[in-house]
């Protein structure tokens, strides 16, 4: 076990760790801040402090689906250095890969599961055909910002604009409101 010395006290650095851990684990899963305060016997502000120094941003959580696209590589780093949470972004041969690989049960599970994660995200870029699109954003009740990459079916990659998809996610976290008839960033 590692200690450390600051001035007269002696200090733990894995019972430090160990409450840290709790005190996120249980503000995960819904409690409050004076609920874990309570609980772990310290102060709310204290609490407060310790998301405010370790907050990457603000704002609710982000999905990207997208497929078939040109430039998924691309697309896919972009998506998580701008903070995005669930990036599920697929070329062609990619996404019939994915399909081919799994037993009709399996694949089924497989999308059910993805349906349900997908859910839980407050907002919602999906990128597709125009069929797919109203598919999805039938089966999801939250935020949903469609790119519309031509019509179904598609039978090439698409690229997708990465400058107007970097506004795109950067308005989503800055909380702005995008206009129903905003562009695209199918290119």
């Amino acid at each position: 076990m590692e200690f450390l010395r600051v001035g007269d006290k002696l200090l733990s650095r894995a019972k430090l760790q160990r409450n840290l851990d709790r005190i996120l684990e249980l503000r995960c899963l819904g409690l409050s801040q004076q609920e874990v305060a309570r609980q772990l016997e310290v102060d709310r502000t204290f609490i407060s402090r310790l998301e405010a120094l370790a907050e990457v941003r603000k704002g609710g959580s982000i999905a990207l689906i997208a497929f078939p696209v040109a430039n998924a590589a691309q697309v896919r780093e972009l998506a998580s250095s701008e903070g995005v949470e669930l990036v599920l972004v697929m070329t062609d041969r990619e996404r019939w890969q994915w399909v081919e690989e799994k037993s009709g049960t399996e694949l089924f599970n497989a999308v059910m599961a993805l349906i349900a994660q997908v859910r839980t995200f407050d907002t919602v870029i999906l990128a597709g055909s125009d069929y797919r699109l109203g598919l999805m954003q039938g089966l999801l009740d939250k935020t949903v910002i469609p790119i519309d990459m031509g019509s179904s079916p598609l039978t090439r990659d698409v690229a997708l604009d990465l400058e107007r998809l970097t506004d795109l996610i950067r308005g989503i976290k800055e909380g702005a409101t995008l206009p129903p008839d905003s562009p695209g960033v199918a290119g």
